[in-house]
């Protein structure tokens, strides 16, 4: 028997009812916290909607099952961030320490980049990332590098070869 989505409450009939945006299925004492809805509307506009999507996702999904499962001896596909830079993990430190070798002070640095010195307190604490522009601005006057080269991590996502483990390896079949 079929239960009253609001209340619980288990009842022969359930009447369709939409309740602050939600479609329920309520019972006589609970239809009342929203307008009913036609069932003959709503049914084939459902059916219309529900035949369309579901024969989509499934399309989608297997299309992207078949793809993810052949590609694992493809290269993976290329994005925006493989052309990012990604900041080296030490850039504080690399920024101190170049900073420190010309003998400049932090307010000296911070005029020299147009920049205030808040901002270069901030990056050798490491409470902040350095923007794009900062970035290229303190490795020019510094001549220092604030990025890490992607190699190990480009080999990390390259799909490997033999060295990749598939489902099929981990699971062991029933016959």
């Amino acid at each position: 028997m079929p239960q009253c989505e609001m209340c619980g409450a288990e009842q022969a009939s359930l009447t369709t009812t939409k309740v602050e945006g939600a479609e329920l299925q309520l019972c006589e004492n609970c239809k009342g916290f929203g307008t009913e809805v036609r069932t003959e509307s709503t049914s084939s506009a459902s059916t219309k909607y529900s035949t369309s999507s579901s024969g989509k996702s499934s399309s989608s999904s297997s299309s992207s099952t078949s793809s993810s499962s052949s590609g694992g001896s493809r290269r993976r596909r290329r994005d925006m961030f493989d052309d990012m830079d990604e900041i080296a993990g030490d850039y504080d430190d690399r920024i101190r320490q170049a900073r420190e070798a010309d003998g400049l002070s932090q307010e000296d640095l911070a005029k020299k980049l147009n920049e205030k010195a808040s901002l270069i307190r901030k990056l050798e604490r490491g409470d902040i990332l350095p923007s794009d522009s900062v970035r290229k601005k303190l490795e020019r006057k510094l001549d220092i590098s604030l990025t890490e080269g992607g190699s190990d991590e480009d080999a990390e996502w390259s799909g490997g070869g033999s060295t990749t483990t598939t489902l099929g390896d981990v699971v062991k079949r029933k016959d």
